[in-house]
């Protein structure tokens, strides 16, 4: 028999579960599936900038990373070669410090506070095949449980928030309308015993790197490289490069991180260039890396998830509720979305071709902050949209 729902949400991870937990809190029934088992890591820098601060506030949920251990960040150190910039976090509404907790750590708050709010979360859960009316709209999944019993469950909404590799996406065959032509390659590992203060950004010439101080005295390393030079070189070296390119970019730190203890393995991502994918359609839509990526040089991935995992909500529960019809609601978050990813998007990809010199990244670094802001003014103005209504 099929089980019904007001909305199911395909992926567990910072989009889909804060999606989920959104929807759920406005009293819809919500059904996330995910492969994956409860708990598990998945690669990421997971630096916080202030947005994403701002939405862990809002939700109550802020409090929950920082009783986890999550370190606060008060500053962040860029350095060019030689130089170095220091830019002090200064406090503001909802934000007093940025964080950059482990996904282990935030990926089951997330879930957590969707399972509290009333979303039913099931891992290890395979999603088949969308469902579909007479006419083509998506109406619904088929799905494997962990026992590899069939779920047949339909929703007025499917929403994918599965990734890069998008299933949901890829089924509803989701027009990519904008993309870059560059990627930067990452390699990430972590380290005990390295003392670092902030967020660290360093670049050097054909490369960057950073350190991210973050849950169990850990601190998260990672370096990029073009995507091509990667692919041909780095990816045979045991360490995939990383402590070379560490050394190109900042002796200094290379020598600490020598010094200092890895744990885990590093592992690599062989680079993406970025893209604006259609994010709704006949019954469906997008949210997170499914919807939308960017070069993950701006450590920006987790901060667009969940922004933008509220935008999806709202629209969808304004079309639900019938203040606008299904296909205002979606376009005004598809709107919204372009309006405020597409300068970063498009400074990304200039950093990402890696064809600069240190005097001349510098401008684009800071024009990187200054679109990063209007995000901020248009969340904090939601809940000044809120008391209004």
């Amino acid at each position: 028999m099929d089980e019904h729902f007001d909305a199911i949400v395909v992926g567990a991870r910072v989009a889909g579960a804060a999606t989920a937990m959104l929807l759920a809190r406005a009293g819809q029934r919500v059904l996330v599936l995910d492969r994956a088992r409860p708990g598990s890591d998945t690669l990421s820098t997971h630096a916080f900038m202030r947005g994403g601060v701002v939405q862990l506030s809002r939700w109550g949920l802020l409090d929950d990373v920082v009783a986890a251990g999550t370190p606060p960040v008060r500053r962040t150190v860029i350095r060019y070669g030689r130089d170095e910039e220091v830019v002090a976090i200064r406090p503001a509404p909802h934000t007093d410090a940025l964080y950059a907790p482990r996904r282990t750590v935030l990926d089951p708050i997330l879930v957590d506070a969707a399972a509290r709010a009333g979303a039913e979360v099931r891992f290890e859960s395979t999603v088949d095949r969308l469902l579909r009316d007479a006419d083509g709209a998506v109406t619904g999944v088929e799905a494997r449980d962990a026992r590899g019993r069939r779920i047949a469950a339909r929703a007025p909404i499917t929403i994918g928030a599965d990734g890069l590799r998008s299933r949901v996406a890829r089924e509803v065959g989701a027009l990519t309308y904008h993309q870059g032509t560059n990627a930067s390659a990452m390699v990430v590992g972590y380290w005990a015993g390295l003392d670092v203060d902030g967020y660290q950004w360093l670049y050097g010439p054909g490369h960057s790197a950073g350190l991210i101080p973050t849950n169990d005295g850990l601190v998260c390393g990672w370096v990029g490289s073009p995507a091509a030079r990667f692919l041909a070189e780095q990816r045979r070296r045991r360490d995939l490069g990383f402590h070379e390119v560490f050394h190109r970019v900042a002796p200094d730190w290379a020598e600490a991180l020598r010094d200092a203890r890895s744990v885990g393995h590093v592992r690599g991502f062989p680079g993406v260039p970025g893209f604006l994918r259609q994010p709704w359609g006949r019954g469906w839509a997008l949210v997170g890396d499914a919807a939308h990526f960017k070069d993950p040089l701006t450590t920006h991935g987790m901060t667009d998830a969940l922004r933008d995992a509220e935008l999806l909500a709202r629209a969808v529960l304004a079309a639900a509720s019938g203040r606008c019809s299904h296909d205002r609601a979606m376009a005004g978050y598809q709107d919204t979305r372009d309006a405020l990813s597409r300068p970063l998007h498009a400074l990304a990809d200039r950093v990402a071709a890696y064809d600069w010199d240190l005097a001349t990244v510098r401008p684009l670094l800071l024009a990187m902050s200054a679109a990063m802001r209007p995000e901020v003014g248009h969340l904090l103005d939601l809940d000044a949209d809120a008391v209004a209504s």
